[in-house]
């Protein structure tokens, strides 16, 4: 991987980090309940299911670029129309709260780093959204496995900045989000940065 392209994919991180899912919605939800310091034990969680998930697309795509050679062409084209298909959803998301129940009791770090690695292991599109994306920044004239190790450990880096920002400032974020303008706003925006991300990689070539 070049640094160039390596520089495309740390900007690629950044949106597929910032944009609002069920990670970033874990991430608040323990920052109202338990604080940054103790809270952000759910984000390591996050990060564990997070490379389980970057392994199992390593090991399925690597076994199918080598075997299938029209394969990088079709996993190409299925990330420009996955991604665009993210950008339709984004672009007519509904105008929703985000109602985060304040609890009680203090789960321990064992439970927060496993409430965060089963929310992030329970949601399909996560294997299916690296599945179109991390094959894009492949160099496939040199050893993949260390290409995805590189993205891996950029990815985990970038994430846990952002599940930081969204652990600490839960509260302003979750104030930004209840407002339907805002997150209009915020929806188009990212419908926007899918779409672009979508033409960019359809101009990808082996």
């Amino acid at each position: 991987m070049s640094f160039q392209i390596w520089l495309g994919f740390v900007l690629a991180c950044w949106i597929i980090s910032i944009s609002p899912g069920a990670g970033a919605i874990a991430s608040m939800s323990s920052g109202v309940n338990y604080g940054f310091r103790h809270g952000y034990w759910n984000a390591l969680g996050l990060q564990l299911a997070l490379l389980v998930q970057i392994g199992i697309v390593a090991a399925g795509v690597g076994v199918l670029f080598a075997t299938t050679p029209w394969a990088f062409w079709a996993v190409k084209w299925f990330g420009v129309a996955y991604l665009l298909y993210l950008a339709y959803l984004q672009w007519t998301a509904p105008i929703q709260s985000i109602d985060i129940q304040q609890e009680q009791s203090t789960k321990s770090r064992s439970k927060l780093v496993m409430y965060g690695f089963l929310v992030n292991m329970s949601n399909p599109k996560a294997i299916v959204f690296l599945l179109a994306v991390l094959p894009q920044f492949l160099d496939l004239s040199k050893p993949q496995w260390s290409q995805y190790a590189v993205m891996a450990v950029t990815m985990v880096t970038i994430d846990l900045i952002v599940m930081a920002g969204y652990t600490g400032l839960a509260a302003k974020v979750l104030k930004l989000l209840k407002s339907p303008r805002q997150q209009k706003y915020l929806n188009r925006t990212f419908a926007v940065l899918f779409s672009c991300a979508a033409g960019v990689l359809s101009l990808v070539h082996q």
